[in-house]
């Protein structure tokens, strides 16, 4: 038998995929922050931030689509979320006029 330590088994994967789920998380909360903070304390306009963490969402849902992984279930709750923040996107736009 070999002695040699395996540098990469499915516990080094899954460790992987769960620090840059962490790491996205951050990511994205950290630039809604931002852009809640800047938007509210500096009356600025952020819609490229915003655009980036939207961006990197749909790549992920793109991405998950592509390799078909999506359940039915998901796509429902997607949908309700994505009408969900319309609504609440044009009350906000709505009562700041």
């Amino acid at each position: 038998m070999k002695d040699l330590p395996i540098l990469h088994d499915e516990r080094t994967v899954a460790l992987e995929n769960a620090s840059y789920r962490l790491g996205y998380m951050v990511l994205s909360y950290g630039l809604l922050f931002i852009v809640a903070f800047r938007a509210f304390f500096y009356d600025e306009s952020n819609w490229d931030l915003m655009a980036l963490v939207i961006l990197t969402g749909l790549a992920t849902t793109a991405y998950q689509g592509f390799h078909q992984i999506l359940s039915k279930r998901w796509v429902y709750l997607f949908v309700i979320t994505a009408v969900i923040a319309a609504v609440v996107a044009i009350g906000i736009t709505v009562l700041r006029k």
